[in-house]
């Protein structure tokens, strides 16, 4: 196995298990996302939901990026953290009314509106603040994006946004409501999505409901489609930064946009995956009848994907370079799901060796739960520990 640099001495030094930053990459990640996005009317939000670690946010901030919250949680840590208010969008099928207030009262730049319901109670709530609130409406454009089936959210069974059968009603509506204005569109068709192929098809579909709302005279200043690009998990040292320059490239020859119009992203784990990684010491190495378990004192409590989406995760053993052997890797949960991956090839572990699980900065630390009354991991960046 090629491994990345660690400082393993210095990490060794702290308690276990961990995440570790390295900003160095983020900022590399940065710096390739926006050369290729400013070359055309793009705008980036990142996705708050991949990891709201204050570090990681510090650098996402001072590269000028927006903000895309799912939660008044995350509208507030937005704000907090320093990103102008007219860079927020607020998205999620569920934004309760103190949620919208503070969104309102924040003066974000917009609220993506997935139900009926959602739009009349946002125009109830401006109305009382006397305020406008701009809205973008977010249709499912029943786009597969051929990834797991718990993170697609674009087909037209999913609990999210408007379907394409409620348009003419939701329209409709719209113009009845006097303190909510139409201002784009948006869409988000799944996560960790690297057949680009699945893009050029939302681009398509996006151009058509542009016609749509284009033939009842309806002028949109903003399309927004939402976020989506995946990571390569499998070679991260390869592949420590993804293939922005194709992904915008699909958006800039496949979606046509309007004079005026703006292209909005919301980019969560393509920005900080690779730069995370889960540092764990090995508890114990377990032999059994046919097969030889290497015990960590991280767990799904810690990074909880392999066993929710069964999603594979590289492992380095950081403190050998014996050769290979195989092992299930697994946490010290009780739960049988507590299993990172099986017949799994790394070099020699012994007790007490440090592991890295790679690729890790995405939906880990900020899914960490304290189950079985464990402690939240804290977390360290190469800055830190430079």
């Amino acid at each position: 196995m090629i491994k990345a640099d660690y400082p393993l001495e210095k990490l060794k030094e702290l308690q276990t298990p961990f995440y570790y930053y390295d900003l160095d990459l983020l900022r590399s990640t940065l710096d390739e996302l926006i050369l290729q996005s400013s070359k055309s009317n793009f705008e980036v939000h990142y996705a708050l939901k991949a990891n709201v670690n204050a570090s990681v946010i510090e650098v996402i901030k001072n590269a000028g990026l927006g903000a895309d919250c799912v939660s008044g949680g995350e509208v507030q840590a937005a704000i907090d953290a320093g990103i102008e208010s007219s860079k927020i969008v607020f998205a999620g099928v569920g934004k309760a009314d103190w949620e919208i207030n503070l969104a309102l009262d924040s003066d974000i730049f917009c609220f993506n509106v997935e139900s009926i319901p959602e739009l009349e109670v946002i125009d109830e709530l401006a109305g009382k603040k006397g305020k406008t609130a701009h809205v973008a409406l977010r249709i499912n454009p029943n786009v597969s994006a051929h990834t797991h089936h718990y993170i697609t959210t674009g087909l037209s069974e999913n609990k999210f946004g408007i379907n394409m059968s409620e348009l003419d009603k939701v329209t409709g509506l719209i113009l009845t409501l006097t303190n909510v204005k139409l201002i784009g569109i948006h869409f988000h068709i799944g996560s960790q999505i690297t057949d680009m192929t699945s893009f050029q098809g939302l681009c398509i579909r996006v151009n058509e409901i542009q016609e749509y709302f284009e033939a009842r005279g309806i002028v949109l200043d903003h399309i927004n489609v939402g976020g989506g690009l995946g990571i390569n998990y499998e070679h991260p040292n390869h592949c420590s930064i993804p293939d922005f320059e194709a992904y915008f490239k699909v958006f800039r020859q496949h979606l046509i946009l309007k004079p005026n119009q703006t292209l909005h992203f919301e980019i969560g784990r393509a920005i900080v995956a690779q730069c995370g990684s889960l540092i764990s010491k090995v508890l114990y190495v377990k032999h059994g009848t046919s097969k030889t378990f290497v015990i960590l004192d991280a767990g799904f409590t810690e990074l909880i994907r392999p066993a929710l989406y069964q999603a594979y995760h590289r492992i380095e053993n950081l403190s050998s370079a014996l050769p290979e052997e195989e092992y299930d890797v697994v946490g010290p949960i009780c739960e049988s799901s507590d299993t990172f991956v099986k017949n799994y090839r790394m070099n020699a572990t012994r007790r007490g060796d440090i592991v890295a699980l790679r690729s890790a900065g995405a939906y880990g630390e900020i899914m960490a739960s304290q189950y079985n009354l464990r402690k939240l991991p804290k977390a360290f960046t190469s800055d830190e520990l430079k």
